[in-house]
């Protein structure tokens, strides 16, 4: 069981007397606007599971997660209001030099309405803010432009190409339903390994109408419409107010020894990187 009633207020979404679209977009608009795509507990030196209940509890208290978590939760909000779903095994490709496939990394879903599948997809970070039809096309969301067309790479599945701004180049699902635990040992691996990109760079990121917010280290960038407004955030207070005030981040269970801790790594982390680009 997870709690409903208290994801729903954190979305500010009253509960739907039905299972319709109308719903299902104002769900999903609200996810991606309050609920942060985030690694904090990865450098925070915090494990966390990915089961259903966990991630709901996480989000309830003012947290957030990547997509096993975010997708997790929703996937399972969304059942609870009787909405029909599948999760389904994912693959995020990087870059275009990258292999394309359902390598796992990725958890999609899919949600059955009015006879037509939906991608509904709350854990891409920066990518879609409204569900996408599972029809090949081109749909634009605010100022950014995504495809939808089967995918090669996963026989009977769908590729989603995202916006040439965006922080990768696409995603390829399968079509074949999984459960939530089939994912855990890649969790493992995403979050332990230092190969792992969520272990390498610490990010929060935030989707709306009108563009995205991405902190990526040190750095805050506002992409919309006009282009990308960045800055350099250089004092630990300053920080934080991002993660609280932008993200949306409740931070309380956070003491001063580690918020210190983890503001001085991810500063020196910084400082480095600058460094290696000779500025």
């Amino acid at each position: 069981m997870i709690d409903v009633d208290g994801y729903l207020t954190v979305l500010g979404v009253a509960r739907p007397t039905a299972p319709t679209a109308e719903a299902l977009w104002a769900l999903h608009r609200a996810q991606v606007e309050r609920v942060a795509y985030e690694n904090l507990d990865i450098h925070l030196g915090r494990p966390t599971g990915i089961g259903a209940a966990e991630s709901v509890a996480r989000i309830v208290r003012g947290r957030g997660g990547y997509c096993f978590h975010l997708n997790g939760a929703f996937g399972a909000l969304l059942t609870a209001l009787g909405y029909d779903v599948t999760q389904h095994r994912a693959g995020v490709q990087g870059t275009p030099e990258d292999p394309a496939g359902a390598s796992g990394d990725h958890l999609a879903l899919t949600v059955l309405l009015d006879g037509e599948r939906w991608m509904v997809d709350t854990g891409l970070g920066d990518a879609i803010h409204e569900p996408l039809p599972l029809r090949e096309g081109s749909y634009t969301q605010g100022p950014f432009t995504y495809g939808m067309a089967p995918s090669e790479a996963a026989p009977g599945g769908w590729r989603f190409t995202h916006d040439p701004r965006g922080s990768f180049t696409a995603m390829d699902f399968a079509p074949d339903a999984v459960e939530l635990p089939s994912f855990a040992a890649e969790h493992i691996r995403l979050s332990t390994s230092p190969e792992s990109g969520f272990v390498r760079v610490l990010t929060a990121q935030l989707r709306d109408a009108k563009g995205v917010d991405v902190l990526r280290g040190c750095v805050l960038r506002r992409t919309h419409a006009g282009g990308t407004d960045e800055r350099t955030i250089d004092s630990a207070d300053d920080w934080y107010e991002v993660l609280t005030g932008v993200f949306r981040l409740d931070l309380t269970d956070v003491d001063a020894p580690a918020r210190a801790e983890l503001w001085h790594r991810v500063h020196t982390a910084h400082q480095k990187w600058e460094a290696a680009r000779g500025r």
